[in-house]
């Protein structure tokens, strides 16, 4: 592991591991509370406690770093900035469905340079490092790498997306459905675990047309890192846009071109 950032993915696994307690020990809780935030999206207690909890070990051990978390907004001013999603897939774990998982994710002068996506109702993990490969596994000590698959077709991929709603709302729903209708096999996975799906090469691109930066972050380094190329919408490389267009590589062009609105 490339040194520069050895310790940062080690304090992420305990991070994860501190958060995957709480949150498994909320996760189909009878008492959970669930609210609607302003943009009508579910928030619970547990997302709350899991990103204070996270805050909190990060002002003991990173108290220079600033931090920016999904509940809580941004807390100080780095080039370090941890970034947070206490848990994607709220919708999912407020339901009682295991596919969840808190993204954690270090940007370090602009570039995202380590990322952990812990599932713990999974029982997976994934994470990487800028230089390092992408892997998942229990533990550290415990890793597989990963990588994204060769599918160089569109004809024979297989595409994940999270809803419809979202692609009719950037005015590109005929262009998805389309290019949905080209490929070998479509399912909507949704949030973080289509992109895991895509950097273990089960699937060969995960698209979503509206995401945030917490959303996107920690799976960032893990694609790339696995052998595949991560953009929004324009092409744009990395976390900073508000789509994510995730592939193996090979195909980004031609699902860039596909999805272009249609004059």
């Amino acid at each position: 592991m490339a040194a520069a950032h050895q310790d940062d993915i080690r304090l992420a696994h305990v991070l994860a591991d501190s958060v995957d307690q709480l949150t498994m020990s909320r996760f189909k809780a009878e008492d959970l509370v669930r609210e609607r935030k302003d943009d009508r999206s579910i928030v619970t207690d547990a997302d709350r406690a899991a990103e204070e909890l996270i805050r909190a070990q990060l002002s003991r051990t990173r108290s220079r770093d600033q931090v920016i978390g999904e509940e809580f907004g941004s807390h100080g001013e780095s080039t370090r900035k941890w970034i947070i999603d206490p848990i994607d897939g709220t919708a999912n774990f407020a339901r009682g469905v295991p596919v969840w998982a808190t993204l954690i994710a270090l940007e370090d002068d602009g570039e995202v340079v380590a990322g952990v996506v812990s599932a713990p109702a999974l029982n997976r993990r994934w994470w990487a490092a800028v230089g390092t490969g992408a892997f998942t596994g229990p533990r550290l000590s415990a890793a597989q790498r990963i990588h994204v698959s060769a599918t160089r077709n569109l004809e024979q991929a297989a595409i994940s997306y999270g809803s419809l709603e979202g692609w009719a709302r950037t005015g590109r729903l005929r262009e998805f459905v389309n290019l949905l209708q080209r490929v070998e096999r479509t399912r909507g996975f949704g949030d973080f675990w289509s992109y895991m799906l895509l950097a273990e090469g089960g699937i060969d691109a995960a698209l979503e047309p509206s995401l945030k930066l917490h959303d996107m972050a920690a799976l960032v380094p893990i694609v790339r890192e696995a052998g595949g190329r991560f953009t929004d919408l324009g092409g744009a490389e990395g976390h900073r846009g508000t789509s994510a267009i995730a592939t193996n590589g090979p195909l980004h062009a031609a699902i860039l071109e596909a999805l272009h609105p249609s004059q």
